[in-house]
């Protein structure tokens, strides 16, 4: 990974962790990751002190999550499975806290889904819910001149293409409502962060260090969070 692309990505994580961080206080939590590949979020929970499980259906990327996790001397467990085997796998009541980024795009109902997810969750657990919003891939269709693309993008709610499925703020809070959750906390995740050319945060002094501080300040801005590539929800049980 080149130094630009692990700037960004810095870019992109800092205020998901900013969130996530006051969650993890203290030790010995049951953390369990659905979707989380190669552990780049499970790897960092394990290192707080907390029993981490991941669950993710692909072999590979398990097992790059193992390599991970012995390189940084933390235990994270890997299981091998998705949603539609989650309470075979994990069991009901089984964590304290629940990550699920960049999967409830892909599933086939979302509804379905988060109600899986909220039965996973201890009474008084917190889920932390990272998806992909619609307004944000409008806009990038519209600047790269695929505007008819954009356009049929506009109220599209299906699940298309590699990336799935995309939502607004409105409607990802509607599901977890639905689903018997409560929102606590909402903000958008990598508003600039996808804009600023690489080639800038290599030869900047500093860039980097100031798009996080930018991407923090304007996360929790309503006028913002509509421009934001991702959405992220905390939501307790």
């Amino acid at each position: 990974m080149s130094a630009a692309s692990e700037r960004r990505g810095s870019a992109r994580t800092a205020v998901v962790w900013d969130t996530l961080r006051p969650m993890l206080d203290g030790r010995g939590l049951d953390v369990l990751d659905v979707g989380g590949g190669t552990g780049g979020f499970a790897v960092r929970v394990a290192g707080l002190g907390h029993r981490v499980s991941v669950v993710d259906p692909s072999p590979d990327a398990l097992a790059a999550l193992d390599r991970r996790a012995r390189e940084q001397g933390v235990v994270v467990e890997g299981r091998q499975g998705d949603l539609s085997s989650l309470l075979d796998v994990a069991g009901s009541s089984a964590a304290d806290v629940v990550l699920c980024h960049g999967v409830l795009e892909v599933v086939e109902d979302p509804a379905a889904a988060l109600a899986v997810l909220r039965e996973v969750l201890r009474p008084g657990g917190r889920l932390s819910l990272l998806v992909a919003q619609r307004n944000a891939a409008v806009i990038a269709r519209a600047m790269a001149g695929h505007f008819a693309q954009a356009a049929a993008l506009l109220d599209d709610t299906t699940s298309t293409g590699r990336t799935g499925r995309r939502f607004t703020l409105a409607e990802a809070e509607q599901l977890l409502t639905d689903a018997g959750f409560t929102v606590a906390a909402s903000h958008g995740v990598r508003v600039f962060s996808d804009l600023v050319p690489g080639s800038l945060l290599d030869l900047e002094p500093g860039a980097a260090g100031a798009l996080v501080e930018l991407e923090r300040a304007v996360a929790s801005r309503a006028e913002f969070v509509p421009l934001a590539t991702q959405l992220h929800l905390v939501a307790e049980r």
